[in-house]
């Protein structure tokens, strides 16, 4: 893809569907409850990689897929990571120090980036993009898997009526 073409791609269909994701996420959120939509949150910002096996596999050079792909992408990762933003928020919303606590829940989401990013590129090296993309959905099991414990009240991110 030229610089034009990826500009286009991330920066407006990437946008556009990152945006729309996280606006549904959060009318289903406020509507159904965090707790409802918790594991298809978890399932929406995880399995868009399989998009990425698919393209490692048959490496199109269309514009139409590849804008495909990322749109699947950005949306899921909107709509789940509505649902991360809320268990910070939910996690932080007790006790005196709530700012506090949801500034600590925002390190740890960084250090949940930084330290797989720290050896991503060396594994990628090691074993292939093809590879490497399925290692990622392999090592997105166990993260689904956790999700089904987490105990968050049935009420919590509901829209409160007037």
């Amino acid at each position: 893809l030229t610089t034009g073409q990826v500009g286009w791609v991330y920066g407006t269909v990437g946008l556009i569907s990152l945006t729309i994701g996280g606006l549904l996420g959060g009318f289903l959120a406020a509507r159904d409850g965090l707790k409802y939509w918790l594991l298809p949150m978890t399932f929406a910002i995880n399995l868009p990689d399989v998009v990425y096996v698919l393209l490692s596999y048959y490496q199109t050079d269309s514009i139409f897929w590849i804008n495909v792909a990322v749109a699947i992408e950005q949306l899921g990762y909107g709509f789940g990571f509505t649902a991360y933003m809320l268990y910070m928020i939910y996690v932080s919303e007790s006790g005196s120090h709530k700012t506090a606590h949801f500034a600590i829940t925002t390190g740890f989401m960084a250090l949940g980036m930084m330290i797989p990013g720290m050896f991503s590129g060396w594994l990628q090296e090691q074993i292939g993009y093809q590879n490497f993309f399925i290692w990622v959905i392999i090592s997105i099991i166990p993260a689904i898997w956790v999700t089904r414990f987490i105990n968050v009240s049935p009420e919590f991110g509901k829209k409160k009526q007037a």
